[in-house]
């Protein structure tokens, strides 16, 4: 079981908090953070509290949030820019759900065991992300190296190690694998308006049909492409999702990329958010 201290800490960097200080200039839980966390923060502006907090995040808590922001500002900045990719979280694939996906030429699972993540449901998380993707990395901390080399020796999958430092250590890059692939998978991830878009784009009309049958119509038309086409025409529609003020999201600190790009900011919401960082 989680301590207090954790968390309070879990629910820090969460899109909840941060829209409930932008929105009403409070929140409790970030309150309780701080006054557990910071010393004399009457002195201190708000920016400089978070970043306070997520330098204890590296130190004494690496936890999903920050696993996630490290992916976040390592690959999707670091190596990539948001202008041609585009990262995904939470996404539901089969029974599981996928922490993070990247998206440019080609589309990348990233799967996070953190510290104090065990591996039992490991086997059965790629199982279900080989089904929609054909790139799978599973992220994890130093500690869990040596027994996750041991799981995935024979697996397509890649290992990533975050280190004490906050680096990432590439120890085995992914493979392509595309035997496991499910149309029926895939289709299921897609929204109405991109599964719509595959099939105009491919039959140049949508299937003209009751209510109650148009959406197992538009399966069969889905279902009837090649998997490569199918995969393809899936990734390139899911790609479009993610839309960011790239301007704006530029001035906002390492701390909260990550919250920030899933917030779904309009400009004034990043205008409030960086007046509040600077109280």
């Amino acid at each position: 079981m989680e301590s207090t201290n954790s968390i309070v800490l879990n629910r820090f960097f969460t899109r909840n908090t941060f829209k409930q200080l932008i929105d009403e200039g409070s929140s409790a839980t970030y309150s309780s953070v701080i006054r557990r966390y910071i010393i004399d923060e009457s002195n201190k502006t708000n920016g400089e509290c978070i970043s306070e907090i997520y330098c204890y995040l590296k130190s004494n808590y690496q936890n999903e949030y920050y696993y996630k922001n490290t992916l976040l500002n390592k690959l999707l900045l670091g190596i990539h820019s948001p202008k041609t990719t585009i990262a995904l979280t939470e996404v539901p694939i089969a029974g599981s759900k996928a922490d993070f996906i990247l998206i440019n030429g080609k589309a990348v699972v990233y799967e996070i065991k953190t510290a104090l993540d065990n591996f039992e449901r490991l086997e059965g998380q790629l199982e279900d992300y080989y089904k929609a993707f054909s790139r799978v990395v599973v992220v994890t901390a130093e500690q869990h190296y040596e027994e996750l080399k041991k799981r995935l020796k024979d697996s397509p999958a890649g290992i990533y190690v975050l280190t004490s430092k906050g680096t990432l250590s590439i120890k085995k890059e992914p493979i392509e694998y595309t035997a496991a692939l499910s149309k029926t998978t895939m289709f299921k991830i897609l929204r109405k308006g991109e599964y719509e878009n595959i099939i105009k784009s491919v039959y140049g009309k949508l299937p003209k049909v009751t209510q109650f049958e148009y959406y197992r119509s538009c399966q069969v038309l889905f279902e009837s492409l090649s998997i490569e086409e199918a995969y393809k025409l899936f990734t390139a529609e899911i790609k479009k999702r993610s839309k960011i003020e790239i301007d704006l999201y530029s001035k906002i600190p390492y701390e909260l990329k990550f919250l920030t790009y899933f917030s779904n900011y309009r400009k004034e919401d990043y205008t409030r958010l960086l007046n509040f960082l600077s109280m």
